[in-house]
């Protein structure tokens, strides 16, 4: 069976969108801003700006290493080379968890905007919720066996669509607010630090979450042309881009409701911005419409993510060698794709045994932020170690490169260590609970198959 994906099948363009679409701005600002607000409160849109300067770190670091090494397993290949098998393998576990439980995050929020078509008491419904979510799963699944070529095309007519709508939901939102004046008029002491220990950290989860998702940029880099720089800037660009619509959402939120009501829009806040804003019945289902088209979007990055990774550890032998292989035809890992449907549809129905979608979504969110801020961090001490002796050469590119990423991921280690101990029974043990459960699949003496792995 061959092992090689399709090379150069992406531009930097569909690469930037793919970036975009894993951080899916509009299924994160839908379910994640009433999160953030509930953390943060007011300083919500300070939190944005604040940590985000670690993930620009991350940033900065994945694409110094892609140009190193272009491989579809991204931070699992990095760590392994640089700290070996150990830390390697839990870096790509916690990926491979990471975008597991996000197949519940994610699907739900996508039942709830189509039911919103529908009837949007349905919502809460979570065997109803959880029927559709199912039914979406598949579809999503179905497009990405056939191939990376019809996948990025879908992307990118998605991702356009719903950039168009949400423009037009959180500018009507402004200038509503400039004729009617704001529900919480505008302060700098927004982008202040009045945080307690546990709700900085529980804000920096939420913002990890956030941003989370650009980096499938770098899992797609054998598929994309000149993968070793064009995969790293469509991962820097689309963090940039992602910034700008969760900070004006967040604006228009605290603009357009008080804070107690705006902690209570948890299935799709951008449905309620547009009947805020006067758009009426019609301009909210478009939002609801760019929130499904967002979920769709992260869905398949996520699956892309799950796939390559999991397709990148059985090349290796991290993994069994039966998922290090591609469909002849289409070049895509298949076996790694049912493994993951399989998966997917488990959780989504066992998530339905929760009283509420909600409850699921602020779970969810949690344990996915602490899992992505230990392999983001894994990723940035990586990058530390390969460019340790840049300052020979110079010292601002060894700040750039190393520095900046040390401390980056030492912030997400530390704020994802303390946020540990605030959480609820059921979090830990979906989180940490399942990272340490990877050691089942470890094996040391297991032979790497692919690749040599050489710094």
């Amino acid at each position: 069976m061959p092992t090689e994906l399709k090379a150069g099948a992406l531009s930097l363009f569909e690469s930037v969108v793919m970036g975009i679409a894993g951080s899916a701005p509009g299924y994160t600002i839908a379910v994640t801003t009433a999160v953030l607000l509930g953390t943060a409160g007011q300083l919500a849109p300070g939190a944005l700006v604040i940590f985000a300067i670690p993930m620009l770190g991350i940033a900065v670091a994945y694409k110094a290493l892609n140009r190193r090494h272009v491989n579809a397993g991204a931070a699992y290949q990095w760590t392994t080379i640089y700290f070996g098998r150990l830390f390697g393998f839990f870096s790509g576990w916690a990926l491979l968890l990471a975008s597991m439980i996000f197949m519940v995050t994610g699907s739900l929020p996508l039942a709830t905007a189509t039911l919103d078509f529908v009837d949007p008491a349905l919502a809460e419904n979570v065997v109803v919720s959880a029927a559709i979510a199912s039914a979406w799963f598949l579809a999503v699944a179905v497009v990405l066996i056939v191939g990376i070529k019809v996948t990025s095309g879908v992307q990118v007519v998605m991702t356009m669509v719903e950039l168009v709508i949400l423009t037009v939901v959180v500018a009507a939102a402004f200038i509503h607010t400039a004729h009617v004046g704001p529900a919480n008029p505008f302060s700098w002491s927004w982008f202040g630090f009045d945080y307690t220990a546990k709700s900085f950290a529980a804000s920096a989860l939420v913002v990890v979450f956030f941003y989370w998702g650009w980096d499938v940029t770098s899992n797609l880099g054998e598929e994309t042309a000149d993968g070793s720089e064009n995969a790293g800037h469509g991962g820097v660009v689309s963090v940039f881009v992602t910034i700008a619509y969760y900070i004006a959402f967040v604006f228009a939120a605290l603009f357009l409701f008080n804070l107690s009501t705006a902690k209570g829009f948890n299935a799709n806040i951008i449905y309620n911005i547009a009947i805020a804003t006067g758009l009426g019945r019609t301009g909210a289902l478009f939002a609801s419409a760019a929130v499904i088209l967002s979920s769709i979007a992260t869905l398949e990055t996520t699956m892309l993510q799950f796939s390559r990774s999991l397709f990148a550890m059985g090349r290796d032998g991290a993994m069994p060698v039966f998922f290090g292989t591609v469909d002849e035809r289409t070049q895509t890992p298949v076996r790694a794709m049912l493994v993951l449907i399989g998966v997917g549809l488990l959780l989504v129905w066992g998530s339905s045994l929760m009283p509420t979608v909600h409850l699921i979504i602020q779970d969810s969110v949690n344990a996915v932020a602490v899992l992505v801020a230990y392999y983001y961090g894994l990723a940035g001490f990586a990058a530390a170690w390969a460019f340790r002796n840049l300052w020979r050469e110079s010292l601002l590119n060894w700040i750039g490169l190393a520095v900046y990423p040390a401390l980056s991921a030492f912030v997400l280690l530390i704020l994802g260590a303390y946020a540990i101990t605030t959480f609820d029974l059921i979090t830990k043990v979906v989180g940490i609970g399942g990272l340490v459960a990877g050691i089942v699949f470890f094996r040391p003496s297991r032979r790497i198959t692919g690749a040599p792995l050489q710094a």
